[in-house]
């Protein structure tokens, strides 16, 4: 995990016992990287948007009465880790919440805690990463559909700016036939033409430039395996 990832961290901490936060802020500042920390008490945590934090930690699992973070607990979809004492409130919240992590307090669950928090802040970060590349590679993807069907559509371009171009000329060869707006009109679509025609040759241009560094990338590829399979 990076200072960029962390950056965007954002570890919410939910729990009445101002100690249980002061515990785990204070290991976690411990570490080299440490994200942003927001703490609230379990009757705020319901109203708190899941979208405003990257990962919770949740204090000491609340009676059956404290039905505001029980509800919290389910809505969010969002990875948490729940610290509890008994071992019978650690089986009741994992069979009512499974995507929650629970962790037993026992002594040096701080660091267990900070230890957990941390790999699932890493999991989370890779995963934004992962989805971000998918959408990037959906962007080039379709770009690149778009650049293959501009290269395939070269030639039926260039027949028709031939016809375009030879007719334009040719009415310009015979300006007494046309009147002068139309002399001005032939003489633009001439020109557009040409300019429609400079944009076709540098597809071919960027197309040899593609090949060219595809096949040096390939060459180097091919060097570096090559020097790998010589060290074996």
């Amino acid at each position: 995990m990076t200072e960029e990832d962390l950056d965007r961290a954002n570890v919410l901490i939910t729990s009445d016992d101002a100690e249980f936060s002061r515990a785990v802020t204070g290991r976690w500042q411990a570490e080299t990287l440490v994200p942003a920390f927001t703490l609230v008490g379990t009757d705020l945590c319901e109203s708190m948007d899941p979208d405003s934090f990257t990962l919770a930690i949740a204090g000491e699992w609340p009676g059956k009465d404290m039905l505001p973070t029980n509800q919290a607990l389910s809505r969010w979809e969002k990875p948490i880790v729940l610290v509890a004492s008994g071992a019978r409130t650690c089986q009741e919240v994992s069979r009512a919440f499974p995507r929650v992590t629970v962790v037993r307090q026992f002594d040096g669950w701080v660091d267990a805690v900070v230890t957990i928090a941390q790999e699932v802040l890493k999991r989370c970060c890779a995963l934004e990463r992962a989805e971000h590349a998918e959408q990037v590679l959906a962007e080039l993807e379709g770009e690149a559909t778009l650049g293959r069907y501009m290269l395939e559509m070269r030639d039926p371009l260039n027949n028709a700016l031939t016809s375009l171009l030879g007719n334009s000329e040719l009415l310009l060869l015979e300006p007494v036939r046309l009147t002068t707006q139309a002399l001005e009109q032939v003489d633009t679509i001439r020109n557009m033409a040409m300019r429609v025609h400079e944009v076709l040759a540098r597809f071919s241009s960027l197309e040899k430039e593609l090949e060219l560094t595809g096949r040096h990338a390939q060459n180097q590829r091919t060097a570096k395996t090559r020097a790998v399979a010589s060290g074996l």
